[in-house]
Order: structure tokens, then sequence, then C-alpha cells
């Protein structure tokens, strides 16, 4: 697992291309794959099938590549080498699309939501502590400052003096205080863990019915749409609505979609999506474009779910960012419910949008 192996005779060319683009990076950090896969917490075997062009990468494990060469040299990639390297591999996506490559994309997706889940769950516990400590430290001051008053009260009768505070009085209150003020600090940082918490666990929950969803294709054979099944075709099928400022990425996303049966709504800008919506009131799921220019996908969203008619529709944020967790964080809190990395792997954005679409059959057969 040291060395790589020479490519192999029998690579498609896209695929060739972008093994000898990956190589060429990896050579340049100096370490063998077992070590490289140790850094980054990723199966060696994997890495080695990536670089020897027999399966296509996720965007990000590229992107953490050149992180980590760029720090290796000292120097940030070029943004002509991101564009080469992204057109590769959108070359290679395409010609590779299987079920084999979606289930590691979503695969990947769960890990990412898992940690996020895990984390919070910890972070949860830890405030949960320092709360529960911060609280028992007030509740021993409110003791000694009830006692600490009654004391007094009785020194001053005998006394017959003017009423003054007790020497140190102050102080305690001064740290009761202080100690109430960590207590709200505390509790909202818990309950904003606990919130990440549910929502990642949400967010696990919707891409393991993604994978289920692929593996049923599977196993129904070669030929099976991923549609949902035990539905009445009489009711009619609802609409996909897909938003990107780019012409040929909005014919390549209906293309892939073309086999679910189901109706294309096509716009090309934040305002055109707004405009859409309101034409349109069986939309199953939003593809949204992050990047584009005017009104972006971040802002789009939060007018969408502003707005009582629409919050409820499912938006998937597509994005040629990768898995960067502080621009997944920011569509989450903008209101998208997942995403998924440009290029597309087709069957896993079939599965995305097959599992919103049976989520919306079933709201509406109850209804």
């Amino acid at each position: 697992m040291g060395e790589l192996k020479p490519l192999g005779p029998d690579l498609d060319d896209e695929a060739r291309a972008l093994a000898k683009a990956l190589r060429e990076l990896f050579d340049g950090l100096g370490v063998s794959v077992r070590r490289y896969a140790a850094r980054r917490h990723r199966d060696a075997g994997t890495l080695s099938r990536y670089f020897n062009g027999t399966r296509v990468p996720p965007w990000e494990v590229i992107l953490d590549l050149l992180t980590d060469l760029a720090e290796h040299r000292g120097q940030p990639a070029t943004p002509a080498a991101i564009e080469l390297l992204n057109r590769l591999h959108r070359a290679a996506v395409a010609h590779s699309s299987s079920p084999r490559h979606a289930v590691e994309v979503i695969e990947q997706q769960l890990a990412d939501a898992d940690r996020v889940a895990r984390s919070a769950n910890v972070t949860g516990d830890v405030i949960g502590s320092a709360l529960l400590e911060r609280q028992h430290r007030i509740a021993d001051l409110e003791v000694r400052l009830s006692q600490l008053e009654a004391d007094w009260v009785k020194e001053r009768a005998r006394a017959d003096a003017y009423a003054q505070d007790a020497p140190g009085l102050d102080e305690l209150r001064a740290e009761r205080d202080s100690l109430q003020a960590d207590v709200a600090r505390l509790t909202h940082e818990r309950d904003d863990a606990e919130k990440r918490r549910v929502a990642a666990e949400e967010r696990c929950t919707l891409l393991e019915r993604q994978l289920e969803t692929i593996e049923a294709a599977q196993v129904a054979g070669p030929g099976h749409a991923l549609v949902p099944a035990a539905r009445s075709e009489a009711v009619g099928m609802p609409k996909i609505l897909i938003v990107d400022d780019q012409p040929d990425n909005l014919l390549a996303m209906s293309a892939i979609l073309a086999t679910l049966n189901q109706e294309i709504v096509a716009a090309t800008s934040g305002r055109d999506a707004l405009k859409a919506l309101l034409d349109h009131d069986d939309i199953a799921v939003i593809l949204m474009d992050i990047q584009m220019p005017g009104m972006d996908g971040y802002e789009t969203a939060a007018h969408i779910k502003r707005r009582p008619r629409t919050r409820d529709v499912p938006i998937i944020f597509l994005t040629a960012m990768g898995a960067n967790p502080e621009h997944t964080a920011r569509g989450y809190a903008a209101g998208a419910v997942d995403y998924i990395a440009k290029p597309c792997d087709a069957w896993a954005l079939r599965a995305k949008v097959t599992v919103f679409t049976g989520f919306y059959l079933d709201r509406r057969a109850a209804r």
C-alpha cells in the first residue's frame, strides 16, 4: 500500500486523465498511501482505487488533497489548477455513474452527518455538566446569602444600628449574578447543540433512506426506475424545480432526472425560482445552485422559507464547493435539507429526488 500500481490498460480516457492528475498531486506530498489514509482517516484501499482510476473520488477528497499539498508546499493551488481538476472530475463522474459510486457519495455524507451528531451530543453533555455545576454553586450561594442576611438582621437589631448590608454580601451577590449569567449562556449553547444533534440525526435518517432506495433498485435489477412504488399514476407525479444560472447544468440535470417521469420546471435565477413557485403548487423538491449572480442560493432559500405557501418544500443545494463544513452549515441554516456536489452523480441525484418525491406523495395521500 506504500506505492501506487501502474494504471490499468482498460481504463477509459476520462478516468485515466483524472487518475494521472491525482497521482501528480499525491506524489507532491511524499508520503505513502497508507500514511495519507491514516492522516485523513480514510480507507487506504479506497484511496488506492482513487489513484488507480478504478473509482472516482468525491470532490471533497480532491479538495482535501489540494489543501494538504498547499500546506506542504506553503502556497495555495491556483484557480486554473482547481478548474482543471474540476473539469476532469466532472468528465470522470459523467462516464462512471453507477449505483456503487452513488452509494459511496451518500455514505460519505452519512459519515459527515453522523460525525456532526456525535460531536453535538458530546458538546451537549459537556455543557450540561458545566451547567449543573454552576446551578449547584448558585444554590449554595443562595443558602449562604440567606444565612448571612438573617444573621445580620439579628446583629443589627441588638445593636439598634442603622440598616447597612452585612460585610461580604455584595461579593456573594456579584458571584451569584455572574453564575446566573453563565447559566443563561450555557443553556443557550446547550439548546443550540441539541438542535444541531437533532438536525444531524434527521439527515442521517434521510441519507439512510436514500441508500435503501439505491439498494432496492439494484435488487430489482437493470432497468428498474428509481420512482416511489405503490403510487397511482392516475393521481399524477409532482414536479421538480431546478434552479441554476447555467443552461448546460439545467440540461444535464434534466437529462439525469428524465427517467423519473416527473415534469421538470427550470429557473435560471433566484427570482425566476420564486415566480415558478407561485405558478406551480405541486413542486416535490427544489434543486438549487448556490453560486448564482444577483440573488444567490442562500438568499433564495431564505425567501422560500419565509413564505407560508412554500416553506415546507425541501431544498437540495447544488454546490461546486464540495462538502465544506462552513458552506453546508450555512446551507442548512438557510433552510436546505440536503446537498449534492457538482458534477452530480446521476444515481445519487435520482435517489435524493426519489426519496423527497416519496415524502410528497405520502403527505398528499394522507390529505
